[in-house]
């Protein structure tokens, strides 16, 4: 089995000194090199022509997410797993925007790490679980609330309520019948599962459903 052709890119040369020397006891993965900017990875990997980059974040002299955008670009088949201490959203969604193929914390072991290259050869995505419910949580539909089932006539008459309106003085403010106005408070409480207009003035001051006079 050939080789799998791996690079290191870090700021930390402690970090890239531990990751480097386990990745050396590996018969089955050759070390290329290391860069400790993300600049400087973008001129390795032209040089070597990895098959799998182990790529921080943060980093001075070009960030992680810039060198990977810029690697693949030139080399498409690479395959580079974020191994960094971040997991928030404006890290981990423009890492992966950007190509990253597996996204890993700097907690996971070194044979988590040396798993996730062998996977990525396979082309297979390893992601860290805190980061994998932050994709869970984003993609996953949102919940509809009960005002978005509302008519744009209805929600006219709520925001008349959370001004604590009269039926009276809606029906003048909105230039409808008495009767129509009752006929829409039914229906809102109703969508709005509240038991009555008060509740529904509440949840429309909540909700910044606000009433806005011309």
């Amino acid at each position: 089995m050939e080789k799998v052709k791996v690079m290191i890119v870090d700021d930390h040369e402690m970090v890239r000194l531990g990751i480097k020397s386990y990745l050396l006891t590996e018969d089955r993965i050759e070390f290329l090199g290391e860069a400790k900017s993300g600049n400087e990875a973008v001129r390795l990997a032209k040089v070597h022509e990895p098959d799998v980059i182990l790529m921080d974040l943060l980093m001075d002299d070009g960030n992680g997410i810039e060198a990977t955008e810029k690697i693949l670009t030139f080399l498409k088949d690479c395959k580079i797993i974020i191994l960094t201490s971040y997991y928030d959203d404006e890290k981990v969604f423009p890492a992966i925007e950007a190509g990253a193929h597996s996204y890993l914390l700097k907690t996971a072991s070194a044979e988590e790490v040396t798993s996730a290259i062998y996977k990525a050869m396979k082309g297979e995505s390893v992601i860290a679980s805190k980061v994998a419910d932050k994709m869970m949580t984003r993609f996953r539909p949102q919940e509809r609330k009960p005002h978005e089932d509302l008519t744009a006539r209805e929600l006219d008459v709520l925001r008349c309520l959370g001004e604590g309106m009269t039926n009276q003085e809606i029906s003048e403010e909105l230039f409808i019948g008495v009767k129509t106005v009752k006929t829409h408070v039914s229906n809102i409480l109703g969508k709005l599962e509240v038991a009555d207009r008060t509740q529904a003035a509440i949840y429309a001051n909540r909700n910044g459903i606000l009433y806005k006079k011309n």
